[in-house]
């Protein structure tokens, strides 16, 4: 065997190791450009078609971006902004409304999914408020609650909490029977099925309500904010449509998207841990295959 010849495995192996570096380096970069290429894209298109818009209800682009800063950030002080007067206080009401909506959710829908008669009985009451469009209740909620913080609280958290109910109760349903039949010969208790069985084995299902209420209590939240409010985000894209400040209008709704994806990457990074067993899961299943 030759010295080349000898080397050669080693001089491959090293390859390898500067080559993975850069193939994990490159996969970074292009997860940052497959997220923010579309949005880049939209903008400069949206810049482009507004450049030289005269109307005074689509104004160009360049003007709404001028305007976003002064809106939401000026002030005598921070603490006299429109961000911190109005868009913290919608944060704080929308994070309020839905750890309400989880905690209720996830508890009853543990329980019902768990007990087959009372699944029986209570899933034709499930399915009707299902139907029931949240927006629809926030009139009916005004009559009942009034215009502050406990009816807007109550709004968000009612309209949130059908997708993580119902799909609890599904996943709580759907769990193997055989994994059921090993908790009972391992003799686990109710708490122990619930917290070692249950919750973990529905958690898939679970997360996926949670998304799709995310996106509820934003619509939500904007929406109680429309009716005889004096603050919020959904206030103040009102009051600016009422008065005709346009700019200022769609400031509002940047805004509004901005908060949208800010919570949107925070939900992600926290599934992220919570399904962490299940995606290992899927890793092994499609290595073994």
């Amino acid at each position: 065997m030759t010295a080349a010849q000898a080397t050669a495995p080693a001089t491959a192996q090293a390859a390898t190791r500067q080559a993975t570096p850069r193939r994990t380096a490159w996969g970074v970069v292009r997860s940052v450009l497959y997220a923010v290429g579309l949005p880049l894209v939209l903008l400069a298109a949206w810049w482009v078609a507004t450049a030289d818009s005269e109307s005074p209800f689509n104004p160009p682009l360049s003007e709404i971006l001028a305007t976003f800063g002064p809106t939401w950030f000026s002030g005598d002080s921070f603490a006299d902004t429109r961000f911190v007067q109005d868009v913290l206080p919608s944060l704080g009401r929308l994070l309020v409304g839905y750890a309400i909506a989880l905690v209720l959710g996830i508890g009853l829908g543990v329980l019902i999914g768990a007990v087959r008669p009372l699944r029986e009985l209570a899933e034709p009451v499930l399915e009707f408020f299902r139907a029931i469009p949240p927006p629809v209740m926030v009139p009916v909620l005004m009559l009942f609650l009034g215009v502050g913080t406990s009816m807007r609280v109550f709004v968000i958290a009612t309209g949130a909490l059908w997708p993580i109910l119902l799909n609890t109760v599904e996943g709580v349903r759907g769990l193997d029977p055989v994994l059921k039949d090993t908790a009972r010969a391992f003799r686990f208790g109710r708490w122990g099925r619930v917290r070692r069985l249950m919750l973990p084995g529905a958690s898939p299902q679970i997360v996926t309500g949670a998304r799709q209420a995310l996106s509820i209590a934003i619509i939500l939240m904007v929406i109680s904010e429309m009716f005889a409010a004096r603050d919020g985000l959904g206030f103040s894209v009102v009051q600016f449509q009422r008065s005709f400040a346009v700019p200022e209008m769609w400031s509002g709704v940047i805004m509004l998207g901005l908060l949208g994806v800010l919570l949107s990457f925070v939900f992600r990074v926290a599934t992220a841990a919570v399904l962490a067993w299940y995606h290992g899961y899927l890793r092994s299943q499609r290595g073994g295959a």
